[in-house]
């Protein structure tokens, strides 16, 4: 969905959660907006029993110049209602009749009956704000020309991601690199975040923790409240002597919400978040040390705290660990493979900054910062996973080609200038290569999920679940790595005798 397929309805009602908060809000004033610069007039309010209560909130609304209405009753039928941060006929949102819906979230679709020329869902972000920035970019609109609503949408995804500690979408770093903010304004609303019951609230959480001392760690159930107070309790409570984890959650009649931290390094707060809500109607995701997610409670047969609890045991009894430096794989019951030639991207960086150029590469899988060299260059594999390779090894492994590199991709990777702050996609400037050398493996069916820390890295683990392979050279029987289970036919074949 384009915004600009909605431009042809004349009485226009954008209408965000019941309770809104900060992620809500940001949408809909970035809605409102570009109806408005499109000389389209249109209402933008929210329903439900409560009008806005919180301090950050009120103050939000007052210094942003948020065009939202609280409008308990609406006795009128819009010809089109745009929900956002929200979808239409969930609990959280009072029903509103109109004679086409549209969807904007970030949330886990709810219904499939939504009509797909006037949805837009992306579960895999940090709020709805960078949704509605990047529909408005699209559009050919930069949110940066009204300062106050750039400030709403970095605040709307600060809010959503417990103070950014949750952002792990390229996408989302990629407005917060972009938005031009009042700074000064984001700090009086995060100094006015928590109230006095908001304080007790996390005092009586604290005192009610569940230790588990095997695994060491703490599952704290807190009363309904703000999610960042959540972030709060978990941080705080990351802290205290021999505590590795801690999830803090809180349950209302329309999502389990909770905050994920962790300061081991064989557990990732992102993969925990994620394993929570895994089918449970939500989502979870974050960083290595903090994140968080969602659940429905319409996918619940137990209670929250019962669930989540079930939830950290078989993850913490399902994983083998292995420390590549020190393990050795019994290759006498893996079979061989030998690398089947493929075609990827190559790109020489100083063919896109100059030597000596500090840089950012933007992918899904992460980013990078490194420095131009002149024998710098990356390699793209077929699914859009990029790694740095110096020249001599590139010569000596790959075959280079006058050909250009053409993939379609979730999102394409891209490199900043740390200094100028420009910014160029890769892929412009990618040439194919193809392997020139075989390389011989043995891999084996993953039996149980295995966290493996590589020879080159004791710091961050790569997760294998079954159906994925383990593989190692076999000319190093420390260089163990883990093989997605669709990739092993496309990047091995069986070796010949």
């Amino acid at each position: 969905m384009r915004l600009s397929d909605l431009l042809k309805f004349k009485n226009i009602v954008i209408q965000c959660h019941d309770n809104p908060d900060a992620d809500a809000l940001a949408s809909g004033y970035a809605i409102m907006w570009f109806f408005e610069q499109n000389h389209k007039k249109a209402r933008f309010i929210y329903r439900g029993r409560n009008e806005i209560q919180k301090s950050n909130l009120q103050m939000m609304l007052k210094k942003l110049k948020v065009p939202v209405e609280y409008q308990p009753f609406v006795a009128e039928e819009p010809d089109l209602i745009i929900t956002v941060d929200c979808q239409y006929g969930q609990k959280n949102v009072t029903a509103s009749k109109a004679k086409q819906i549209a969807v904007i979230d970030h949330h886990q679709k709810v219904n499939e009956d939504y009509d797909p020329n006037y949805t837009c869902i992306r579960n895999d972000v940090g709020s709805c704000s960078t949704i509605c920035w990047d529909l408005l970019k699209e559009e050919g609109l930069n949110p940066n020309d009204n300062k106050l609503l750039a400030t709403a949408l970095y605040y709307g995804l600060f809010s959503d991601t417990n103070r950014l500690s949750e952002v792990s979408h390229p996408l989302d770093r990629d407005m917060l690199d972009s938005l031009v903010i009042n700074k000064g304004i984001i700090n009086e609303m995060i100094n006015s975040n928590i109230s006095l019951e908001e304080l007790k609230i996390t005092g009586r959480a604290m005192i009610n923790y569940e230790y588990h001392e095997s695994n060491k760690y703490l599952l704290i159930e807190a009363e309904p409240c703000d999610p960042c107070i959540l972030g709060i309790i978990s941080d705080f409570a990351l802290e205290t002597e021999n505590v590795d984890v801690c999830v803090a959650f809180f349950a209302n009649h329309y999502e389990v919400k909770y905050s994920v931290r962790s300061c081991s390094k064989e557990i990732h707060a992102d993969e925990l978040a994620a394993y929570i809500a895994e089918d449970l109607g939500g989502g979870g995701g974050g960083h290595m040390l903090k994140a968080g997610g969602t659940i429905s409670p319409d996918y619940l047969t137990k209670s929250p705290k019962e669930t989540i609890a079930e939830r950290l045991a078989m993850y913490y009894d399902r994983y083998l660990v292995i420390y590549a430096k020190k393990f050795k794989l019994n290759t006498s019951k893996m079979l061989p493979y030998e690398k089947i030639p493929q075609s990827m991207g190559c790109v020489k960086l100083s063919d896109i900054f100059p030597v000596g150029s500090s840089i950012n590469i933007r992918t899904v899988e992460g980013d990078i910062d490194t420095v131009v060299a002149n024998d710098s260059y990356l390699i793209i594999d077929v699914e859009g996973e990029i790694f740095p390779i110096k020249e001599n090894k590139l010569l000596n492994t790959y075959q280079l080609t006058n050909f250009m590199f053409t993939r379609d991709f979730e999102y394409e990777p891209r490199i900043k200038n740390m200094v100028t702050g420009e910014v160029k996609l890769v892929l412009p400037y990618a040439k194919s290569v193809r392997s020139i050398v075989s390389e011989f493996i043995y891999a084996m069916p993953i039996e149980q999920p295995v966290k493996l820390f590589t020879a080159w890295s004791d710091d961050k683990y790569y997760s294998g679940q079954i159906g994925d392979y383990l593989g190692v050279r076999a000319d190093d029987e420390h260089d163990i790595f883990i093989i997605k289970g669709d990739s092993l036919g496309k990047y091995y074949k069986p070796k010949r005798n």
